[in-house]
């Protein structure tokens, strides 16, 4: 075993950066026997320096996280900040400076994550980033390495462990979005802000990655069709479970089936129970993948929080550290096939609308009316009279697959018909 230790920078202390120091420290030997030589946390980049942070030398402690990303003598940075600025610059200029870079920055890699390769590339150094995507999850390396002789056609995932927690206790207890959300707020599973969960942003970050990795084409956030869970009601989870379904917030990435495109979109869908990703319960993550040669598998686990993720980042720090040690390289951007990612309105799936209708004779005529003239094949009709003192009824229309597009237009349409009240929901159904 080499005597001198690899010398490793860590930016970022919270949560992720604070266990990922844990860890190190102590299971140092471990980690010594594992990469061949000792590892050594050689600094730490914080925002407040006079926070007690437990087991780390205050010694190591400092404010300037370019000059700790800068050092000469650095060789791997852990980035554990997140957002866009400064990790854009600090990883930059710890590939300029020769060092290797850990991350679990998932927003800067949909965002920018072909010029941080192309950095990398530049330097000679790697670019790990495990923990970007659900956390402990083994998924961007079996996508990146264990299936990079396989084709990959589709990735269905979910990846938000926020929002499953949030459409986990609308359809166990009965409440509504708002109460699932405050539940989830106060046992810690939802940000203050929960937008970036609720909204689907973080789940379309990952989705970006995934479709990148998958389809070895670049893939950036703004290809991502992104909806939220505000749009999700009681009525919606009922309507599910009448349907045999459940509803998640799902990131589905796909190849078209003539394979000259790809899709990437996040939104909430009604899932089979028979579906492996139906169970998936709680605040757990769990990414479903479909190929030509491995057939379908299934990877589960918890999806955030300090440990798991720290797991993820320190698998990655054992690979780049290893690397360091014999000169070899991690795989890099694979980008060759350069795919064209197709918009929503071409995506084809089946659909669930919920109509507020007037109850009398011809309606559903009317509404058939629509769906044909719009090359919207009927599966599956339901019609209900609705209580209280104004009459009407609900009508609930279960497609056929069909183009988003023309699902669009129908409904439009829909809202025009002077005896439709209103278009209640309009949910997805996928993985049948």
């Amino acid at each position: 075993m080499r005597t001198r230790p690899l010398k490793v920078a860590l930016l970022g202390c919270g949560v992720v950066g604070s266990e990922v120091a844990r860890i190190m420290t102590t299971h140092a030997e471990d980690l010594a026997q594992r990469i061949g030589a000792p590892v050594e946390l050689a600094g730490v980049a914080v925002r407040r320096p006079d926070r007690v942070r437990a087991g780390i030398d205050p010694a190591l402690v400092t404010t300037d996280a370019a000059a700790l990303a800068a050092r000469a003598d650095i060789d791997v940075v852990v980035e554990v900040i997140g957002g866009l600025e400064p990790a854009r610059t600090l990883i930059t200029s710890a590939f300029e400076h020769g060092a290797s870079v850990v991350t679990a920055n998932k927003a800067l890699l949909a965002e920018d994550g072909s010029t941080l390769h192309e950095s990398a590339d530049k330097y000679g150094v790697d670019l790990f980033y495990e923990a970007a995507v659900a956390a402990a999850i083994p998924l961007v390396r079996p996508l990146r390495e264990s299936l990079a002789g396989d084709k990959v056609n589709r990735v269905l995932g979910i990846v938000n462990g926020t929002t499953n927690f949030i459409l986990d206790r609308m359809e166990s207890t009965g409440a509504g979005y708002s109460e699932a959300l405050d539940e989830a707020t106060a046992l810690g599973y939802a940000e203050a802000d929960p937008t970036a969960d609720v909204e689907g942003f973080d789940a379309a970050a990952k989705a970006a990655i995934l479709a990148g990795i998958a389809f070895h084409t670049r893939v950036r956030l703004d290809d991502v069709h992104r909806e939220g869970l505000a749009e999700v009601t009681a009525a919606d989870i009922a309507s599910a479970k009448r349907m045999g379904c459940t509803v998640k917030l799902l990131a589905i990435c796909e190849r078209a089936a003539d394979g000259r495109s790809v899709t990437a979109r996040v939104h909430p869908a009604m899932l089979p129970l028979s579906h492996p990703l139906a169970s998936v319960r709680e605040a757990y993550n769990a990414v479903f993948v479909e190929s030509d040669a491995a057939g379908q598998l299934m990877f589960y686990g918890p999806g955030a929080g300090g440990s798991p993720t720290a797991s993820a980042v320190l698998g990655d720090l054992v690979a780049a550290c290893r690397n360091k040690l014999s000169g070899g390289r991690g795989p890099g951007e694979s980008a060759y096939a350069q795919l064209p990612v197709s918009p929503m309105g071409e995506v084809v799936t089946r659909y669930h609308i919920s109509l507020d209708v007037a109850d009398k004779p011809g309606v559903l005529a009317q509404v058939a009316m629509v769906f044909a003239e719009h090359g919207v094949s009927i599966d599956t009709v339901r019609q209900k009279g609705k209580e209280g003192p104004h009459d009407g009824a609900w009508l609930v229309v279960v497609t056929h697959r069909a183009q988003d597009a023309a699902l669009s237009a129908t409904v439009e349409a829909l809202r025009g018909l002077d005896t439709v009240r209103g278009v209640a929901s309009i949910m997805r159904v996928e993985g049948e």
